[in-house]
């Protein structure tokens, strides 16, 4: 867990991805992809975007709060333990973590 993180281009600085397994082409819209992602305290998205994919979440540590606005106020926080499926289409974030987080994040683009 000490080795192997970078930040994924375009999220801000304080978040991580290590990638676990698969491979995705996020331009041409195929594969898969399973990466844990970890979130330094205090960490903030500010903006929601719209998922192109099939996305399932599980929250292994720390805490996790969706949907705030661009100051951080208000969401849904989220314990360790939290999985999650959303569909393509689905609007999701912004985040905004406290004390930190880690969750394993693997995605799936629809062959249909």
């Amino acid at each position: 867990m000490s080795k192997g993180w970078e930040t994924p281009t375009g999220y801000p600085a304080g978040i991580q991805q290590k990638i676990l397994s698969g491979a995705l082409n996020e331009t041409n819209k195929r594969g898969s992809r399973t990466r844990l992602l970890r979130f330094a305290p205090v960490s903030t998205t500010t903006t929601p975007f719209v998922h192109e994919y099939w996305e399932e979440v599980f929250l292994f540590s720390g805490d996790l709060t969706v949907g705030n606005d661009e100051h951080g106020k208000g969401g849904e926080s989220f314990k360790p333990n939290t999985y999650a499926c959303r569909r393509p289409g689905a609007l999701h974030g912004p985040f905004q973590v406290g004390t930190g987080c880690v969750l394993m994040r693997s995605i799936t683009f629809d062959p249909a």
